[in-house]
Order: structure tokens, then C-alpha cells, then sequence
């Protein structure tokens, strides 16, 4: 069982959403925090916020610089002396349909969302294989168990986080590092808000299905208990979970249903 009281915890995407849940979540916990996104003014927000903000660590980082990633984790290790916990959450999401999408947006959801989580899992991994302990949790998606209109490339990235996961889960278990997927489904967040359109730029318009979700708060305790009992996946969501089942047993019936399902 990973322990979370003293642990330190690195959480990405930690401006807003589930990642600020999650480092609220964390510190009400007694978890040292370090929280990053690209807005350090709003993280400063989010460190206000949390129970014990003198436990919590402020670090800009932006996902698509993966040369500063080095560094980054230098400075990471500097606050508390170490990274127990990664917490991969950080990433842009997608609404437009596949062939009116260009390929800088496709290429671009790809890079911030794959590329970039498995590049900052590589710069920290060394530090935990040294320690021999660590535990990586990465915020993937349920359209990273199947693919749902508007979000091709959204759910193109989040496929390719759970191949190169449960591939290195295998690699590093002998070096007692954990992996853990999350696969959220309608969290109200403002991800849709930020999400990238056709054109690449932000759509600006909130899913209803997204307003209607879980709350990111309630959101996050589930992840922190995933994070303690070391579970390999934990699926998160309302109704919308059920199709992950669906498609596995009944993909026939899967198909027909996605064409019709409301996902916006």
C-alpha cells in the first residue's frame, strides 16, 4: 500500500480541474506537495488554497518544453528532497470531427499529452529507481479505452499512454515502481473549455456532459485511493464508465451505441 501522509507528491495540470483537486486532496492528507502548470500566478492560488501551504511547492512547467525537463526535476527534488509520487496530469483535450482537424492540432494534442507525460516520466524515474520506490499515477481518459466522436486525437494520445505504461510497469517492477492509470469520464472541469478545436484554438464553450459530471473534488479522492491501494487502473465516472465493459463484451453493440451516445 503506498503511503500518502509525508510522502511528497509532484502533481502536473495542478492550475485547475482535477489537478487542483488532487493537490487540495493531497495536502488535506498531509502529502508535501509540489504543484506545476504553466500560470504560476494561478498555482500560487492553488497553493492559498490547500490545508498546508508551507508544505506546497510551487514549479511552472510546460509540457512541450521537454528540454527544460532535466532541470525541472532538479528543482523538483530541491523543495522536499525527493519525489515519492508522480502525478501525470497535465494534457489538453480535443473537440472537432477527425477529418476537418488539422494535423499541427493533432500532432500538437500529441505531443502535450504523450510525448510530454512520458518525458517527465523518464526524467523522474531515475530518481525513483535509485530510491528503489516511486509510484506513478497518469491521468488518461475513458476515450483511452475507446474512441468517442469529436476526440480522435485526444483519444489517440491517451491509447498510446496505456501502451507505453503497462509496457514499463513490466520493465520496473523488480525496481518496486508503481503504475497507476486513471481513466476519468465526465469530470466537471473546464477541460472542455480549453479544449483544442479544428483550427487549434480553444473551442471557449463548456460540454454539457461536462457540466453535468462528477465533481473534480470527489474526482480526486477516488485517484487518491487508487494512489494507496496501488490499484493498475481505476475508472471514474457516472454512467459513462459502463461503456468500457460495453465495448469489450459487446463491441458490436458498443458501436451502435457511440454513434448515438450525446458526448458533448
Amino acid at each position: 500500500m503506498t503511503q500518502i501522509k509525508n510522502k511528497v507528491a509532484w502533481v502536473t495540470g495542478a492550475s485547475s480541474g482535477i489537478g487542483e483537486a488532487l493537490a487540495k486532496e493531497l495536502s488535506k492528507q498531509g502529502a508535501k506537495v509540489i504543484i506545476s502548470a504553466r500560470r504560476e500566478e494561478a498555482l500560487e492560488k492553488v497553493k492559498a488554497s490547500c490545508t498546508n501551504p508551507d508544505n506546497v511547492a510551487v514549479l511552472t512547467l510546460d509540457l512541450m518544453d521537454i528540454d527544460s525537463f532535466e532541470s525541472k526535476v532538479k528543482e523538483a527534488l530541491s523543495f522536499f528532497g525527493a519525489i515519492d509520487i508522480l502525478y501525470n496530469n497535465g494534457g489538453i483535450s480535443q473537440r472537432s470531427m477527425a477529418m476537418e482537424t488539422s494535423l499541427e492540432v493533432d500532432r500538437r494534442i500529441m505531443e502535450i499529452d504523450y510525448f510530454g507525460t512520458i518525458a517527465l516520466t523518464k526524467a523522474v524515474l531515475p530518481h525513483m529507481i535509485e530510491q528503489q520506490s516511486g509510484h506513478v499515477i497518469t491521468t488518461s481518459s475513458l476515450v483511452g479505452k475507446f474512441g468517442s466522436p469529436w476526440r480522435s486525437s485526444y483519444a489517440a494520445a491517451k491509447h498510446a499512454l496505456h501502451g507505453f505504461f503497462d509496457s514499463i510497469r513490466t520493465e520496473l517492477y523488480n525496481d518496486n515502481i508503481k503504475f497507476t492509470m486513471v481513466c476519468p469520464g465526465f469530470i466537471k472541469t473546464e477541460i472542455s473549455v480549453n479544449a483544442l478545436g479544428a483550427d487549434g484554438k480553444p473551442t471557449g464553450e463548456m460540454d454539457n456532459a461536462q457540466a453535468n459530471g462528477m465533481p473534480a473534488s470527489t474526482c480526486a479522492k477516488h485517484i487518491v485511493s487508487a494512489t494507496r491501494n496501488e490499484k493498475l487502473e481505476v475508472v471514474i465516472g457516472g454512467t459513462e464508465k459502463f461503456g468500457v465493459l460495453l465495448k469489450r463484451f459487446l463491441p458490436g453493440v458498443f458501436a451502435k451505441v457511440i454513434r448515438k451516445r450525446s458526448v458533448r
